[in-house]
């Protein structure tokens, strides 16, 4: 079967998590059950089947480097589950900041302004990427739609895992149905993270027929996108994305506050959420559920990614474009479709048999 080659914008704690990840579980058995993964084998595609070619960063002590070494360069911060990584011929090139880098991060990103960017396009094109993967830090609105673009112009699809639209966007969904080219995205969802397990608390509510009164989600962590989300500027599509995923539950009105709540340096990528629900049920009488959540973030996402691609290469091989409706109602926060996570999961797993077209 023919590699999955992937280019990564973004060489942070989600890209370290995901490289790891692949190289991790190369030798796992079709039988063996891999925490996160759909499945060993997903349609025709192995794990070990995806190959990194490119990727694009701003930190200049990664840019020349090989991606395998570059994801472990500081400030990244993302559990070293893998002791050693072998070259892959995957160059990290120079990127153009655009607004990826908020002013208060350059010194934490470690910025290089004498470094000429490269031609992003050009480099898709000269890899042969199949796709592109968006891992730049919330609040890069220009950046994200630079490299959509850039994708679009390389003939390369595109899978979008920050809170910026562009699957969900009509707009752009439009451009790649033009372009013969798949889209999957926005905002990915973790393995088992806030938003998966906020969505199936109040989904339970509902189902057992408590009526929903508030709800809260606050989250802390100590990594570089905690840092970068302390400006409320940067949170705005965030905050749609992560509310919007669990409002949807809810055939009415809540009042609902989720969201990024404080940078921790000293918790570095580990992430503790807070959810609460308030209800009343029967006689309306009151239920509360208060609940703690503590987790290594970055890994949390891998292997949803993973997952990912090998929807998206699949689309590809079948000459599907435009959005991808169920991967990414699946993995996604803010999918161009909300549905209950189990329906996204089975409408997957039709889509691999060849039975759903997207």
């Amino acid at each position: 079967m023919a590699e999955i080659k992937v280019a990564i914008s973004g060489v942070g704690n989600c890209a370290s998590a995901l490289v790891q990840g692949v190289y991790y579980y190369r030798n796992a058995r079709e039988e063996d059950i891999i925490p996160g993964l759909m499945h060993v084998k997903f349609g025709d595609y192995h794990i070990r089947d995806i190959k990194f070619v490119a990727a694009f960063e701003v930190n200049k002590d990664k840019i020349g480097r090989d991606l395998s070494e570059a994801i472990f360069a500081p400030p990244n911060s993302c559990a070293r589950f893998v002791k050693a990584l072998p070259k892959f011929g995957a160059k990290v090139y120079a990127a153009p900041k655009l607004d990826g880098v908020a002013p208060h991060m350059e010194k934490s990103f470690r910025t290089d302004d004498e470094t000429e960017p490269v031609d992003v396009v050009q480099v898709l094109k000269e890899t042969n990427a199949d796709m592109l993967i968006n891992f730049l830090p919330v609040g890069s609105h220009r950046a994200t739609r630079y490299y959509a673009e850039a994708a679009l112009k390389a003939g390369c699809a595109f899978v979008n895992c920050i809170p910026e639209f562009i699957a969900s966007d009509r707009e752009w969904a439009i451009k790649f149905e033009k372009a013969g080219l798949p889209v999957a995205g926005d905002d990915v969802k973790s393995q088992l993270g806030a938003t998966i397990l906020h969505r199936t608390l109040v989904r339970l509510f509902v189902d057992r027929g408590v009526v929903v009164d508030e709800t809260y989600q606050l989250n802390i962590g100590g990594n570089t996108d905690f840092e970068n989300m302390t400006l409320e500027e940067r949170l705005r599509t965030k905050r749609i994305s992560k509310t919007e995923a669990v409002t949807s539950m809810v055939p009415y009105s809540v009042p609902t506050r989720i969201g990024p709540s404080d940078y921790v340096p000293f918790l570095g990528d580990k992430k503790i959420c807070y959810i609460y629900v308030k209800g009343r049920k029967f006689g309306d009488q009151p239920v509360r559920v208060i609940l703690k959540l503590e987790v290594e973030d970055s890994p949390n996402s891998a292997g949803v990614v993973i997952d990912v691609i090998r929807a998206v290469k699949i689309a590809l091989d079948r000459g599907i474009s435009g959005p991808l409706i169920s991967i990414s109602s699946y993995a996604f926060k803010h999918p161009p479709i909300q549905v209950e996570d189990s329906e996204a999961r089975i409408w997957v797993e039709e889509f691999i048999e060849g039975k759903r077209k997207r």
